[in-house]
């Protein structure tokens, strides 16, 4: 059986939670959590980081800095997983689903602001397979209605957005801080939001806030795990009192103060130091690891492309304004019976193929608190999307042989 997913260990990781448990301090925001939150801020020009249990916890923490309160609305794409809404919910907010784009399972920027209000507190682009939003659109928006934007950047590392025609930086260049971008696009001074990176900005750093997943069906991983990045210096202090229980204890071991004590709402959201060890040892394999999801996913695209152009189903489209990490790849039929056709002929030759997320506006939690809106292009992709195989260790003859059982059903 070739799996959906398998969890790819790059032979450091034991090593390293060795390491962490033999330095005398494995409950979290040790060596190896400042290790991999230094990491990600250098690569990705993030002002902050904090590593977390969960993206969810990640955008709880998000919620909470947004000073959510009962009857804010956020608008959200109902084509994403409920941890987006659900950090939101628990603060008491009204969520605004938004339709996806009717060529890609990403928010539909030109149909946001018809749903904005005096309620309306923050938008929350969900960068679907690693793939952009149209992050110039929503900024805009943001600026011009004095929004907060939360990144859902959970499938998204080390996907930058695509440079401008002209622009002699590659999005495909492993030197990717070399990428980050002069932030050369400002936004007015009253705007809620940092000023926009521009093209070849990398996805989370756009928003005032992002959330990232390292769960284990992600490009990097540390099974379960994941991270708030803080591109706005006004909730970084902030950030570090809910990280820690609601304590300033972060200030307290910086020598910053000679207490520490309740001082805000917060929770345990840091992970241990045996998560943070594990998420190193990946990191250390990230041009690598990145470098090889690509060549699978091109050797997918060319093989199915000769089907796709027959319209027997499509194939990812990436806008000019975005690049790919590499996250997934999926293909999206005519119908659901297709896809159910797909999934067990699959199955059959011992090819494990999932579908993706159902609707949220139309789930059994939400459904009676939803404004009734048709929302047609996440109904389409809940139906039709199908997602393949996509890990390190995929081999290419493995590839090859998906390739051809998707030839075999449509010839």
């Amino acid at each position: 059986m070739i799996p959906f997913n398998k969890p790819y260990l790059t032979g450091n990781e034991t090593k390293y939670i060795e390491e962490a448990v033999r330095s005398g301090k494995i409950s979290g925001n040790g060596m190896f959590t400042q290790r991999c939150q230094q990491f990600f801020e250098q690569r990705y020009g993030f002002k902050k980081c904090l590593l977390t249990t969960s993206c969810t916890d990640a955008l709880e923490m998000a919620a909470i800095l947004c000073d959510i309160q009962p009857g804010d609305e956020v608008i959200i794409p109902s084509y994403t997983f409920v941890s987006t809404a659900l950090a939101f919910v628990r603060q008491g907010a009204k969520i605004v689903f938004a339709d996806s784009m009717a060529n890609h399972p990403n928010i539909d920027a030109d149909k946001i602001e018809a749903l904005i209000t005096s309620r309306t507190k923050v938008i929350v682009p969900v960068h679907y397979a690693g793939v952009a939003c149209d992050m110039d659109k929503i900024m805009a928006l943001a600026d011009k209605y004095n929004l907060l934007v939360v990144e859902d950047a959970a499938q998204a590392i080390d996907s930058p957005l695509n440079p401008p025609k002209g622009d002699l930086k590659n999005s495909n260049s492993l030197d990717k801080t070399q990428q980050i971008s002069d932030t050369s696009s400002s936004s007015s001074s009253s705007s809620l939001n940092p000023p926009s990176g521009g093209r070849g900005a990398f996805l989370g750093s756009i928003g005032s806030l992002s959330a990232f997943s390292f769960h284990e069906t992600k490009n990097i991983i540390s099974g379960e795990g994941g991270m708030l990045a803080i591109n706005d210096e006004r909730f970084i202090h902030r950030a570090e009192i809910i990280w820690e229980k609601g304590t300033n204890r972060a200030e307290f071991f910086r020598g910053e103060v000679n207490k520490y004590g309740w001082v805000d709402t917060g929770s345990s959201f840091l992970p241990s130091e045996i998560i943070a060890a594990f998420l190193w040892a990946q990191i250390e394999n990230l041009d690598d690891i990145q470098q090889r999801r690509k060549a699978l996913w091109q050797m997918y695209y060319d093989g199915l492309k000769p089907l796709a152009e027959k319209g027997y189903f499509k194939l990812p489209e990436i806008p000019d304004y975005a690049t790919n990490n590499a996250h997934m790849f999926y293909l999206v039929c005519r119908s659901l019976e297709e896809r159910t056709a797909l999934i067990a002929h699959l199955r059959r030759n011992d090819i494990l193929s999932v579908f993706h997320y159902l609707s949220l506006h139309s789930s059994d939690y939400y459904r009676d608190k939803h404004d009734g809106r048709k929302l047609p292009n996440c109904d389409h992709f809940a139906d039709c999307l199908v997602r393949l195989p996509m890990f390190y260790e995929l081999k290419e003859e493995e590839v090859e042989k998906i390739v051809l059982y998707i030839n075999d059903l449509y010839s």
